[in-house]
């Protein structure tokens, strides 16, 4: 499997993520890489952007190896991903850093700081009845009583500001950095059509807003911001609401994006787990990973993001690559051969944490 750059070809039943105009709007340069198989047929594609950080140019991927082949396997695709590291270091790039958290990759290429990782998501092709039933039964209440006081979800058609302004403190309560307003407009106005912003109001108050992207395959819970104290019901109204929507346009998946791997018992991460398992959500497990392609580059951005940032997601959860763990189950290994799951354990055992 050979890593080129291909021409842009987005289409509905692929993620927003990929299209080229969500691209454009989050990175200086960006594009596709295909997976070019012996017979010359495009078997697999990965979006990516090139930002420049200062002096350097870091990569990121906007979603994980899309599959245009489903018969491509796991090695066939770290092939890939080991073609694409090649390609990176020879457009003289210096470092690859961590996916956003909705790409979680089935593998990472050798040589690469990895990390488990996961997603929770919703099957909206079952009966809204099945939907609703799913959730825990203190979240309904939640929604029940939300729906009952008044609170109300509605579409934000203009003005990002009330959003952003809520979602940014609310990074901030948790000591997480967010992008300023205008990254932020940029950000929701490269959806385009693919994006919404809803809101829940309580007595005229914003109580929660949450950015979804989506297309035909997913709708993407992107960020989210709440009021210190919320009505109890409003965030989990909102969620409830999107799914419904999301649901009758046809879209397939709902993706509460990211979730940390055995989380420690009592933390914040354990509990935003929780939360996203009470609606019914499963456990979809894979990988994220960065690698260095330029030593000094990679040695200096690296430094800063420790420095500043206390180090990112691989940084802070690669030590679980080959701690302990229970093999995986029927449902964290469905839709996956044998070989697959024995060439993910071999991997993990081979590479560095």
């Amino acid at each position: 499997m050979k890593a080129t750059r291909v021409e842009i070809k987005w289409r509905r039943t692929l993620p927003i993520f990929a299209s080229e105009r969500f691209l454009k709007a989050v990175g200086d340069d960006y594009g596709w890489l295909g997976g070019i198989g012996n017979d010359g047929t495009i078997r697999s594609v990965l979006p990516y952007t090139i930002v420049k950080k200062g002096p350097f140019k870091v990569v990121r991927f906007r979603a994980q190896t899309i599959l245009l082949d489903e018969g491509l396997g796991v090695t066939e695709e770290r092939e890939f991903l080991n073609s694409a590291v090649d390609y990176f270091r020879s457009a003289r790039t210096d470092l690859i850093i961590p996916a956003t958290v909705n790409s979680v990759f089935r593998t990472f290429p050798e040589g690469a700081a990895a990390a488990p990782y996961g997603t929770h998501t919703v099957d909206l092709t079952q009966a809204e009845e099945t939907l609703w039933r799913n959730i825990g039964r203190i979240t309904r209440q939640n929604i029940k009583t939300a729906q009952k006081d008044g609170v109300i979800v509605r579409g934000v058609t203009e003005g990002l500001e009330l959003a952003h302004r809520l979602i940014f403190e609310t990074f901030k309560r948790s000591k997480l950095p967010f992008m300023g307003f205008h990254a932020f407009r940029q950000f929701v106005g490269g959806l385009g059509e693919n994006g919404k912003v809803l809101v829940a109001e309580h007595q005229g108050v914003a109580h929660s807003y949450v950015v979804f992207a989506f297309s035909d395959v997913c709708a993407y819970a992107v960020y989210a911001g709440n009021l210190p104290r919320q009505h109890q019901g409003a965030n989990k109204q909102l969620y409830w609401e999107a799914m419904r929507l999301f649901k009758g346009l046809g879209v397939k998946k709902f993706d509460f994006m990211g979730a940390r791997i055995r989380p420690e018992k009592g933390s914040k991460q354990e509990a935003i787990n929780l939360f996203k398992e009470r609606f019914g959500a499963q456990l979809e497990q894979g990988y994220i990973w960065k690698y260095p392609l330029r030593p000094l580059g990679s040695l200096i951005y690296s430094m800063a993001v420790r420095i500043f940032r206390g180090g990112d997601i691989v940084d802070r959860e690669k030590w679980k690559l080959n701690a302990p763990a229970d093999p995986p189950d029927e449902q964290e290994s469905a839709g996956a051969d044998r070989q697959a799951v024995q060439e993910r354990r071999s991997l993990a055992n081979r590479t560095s944490a």
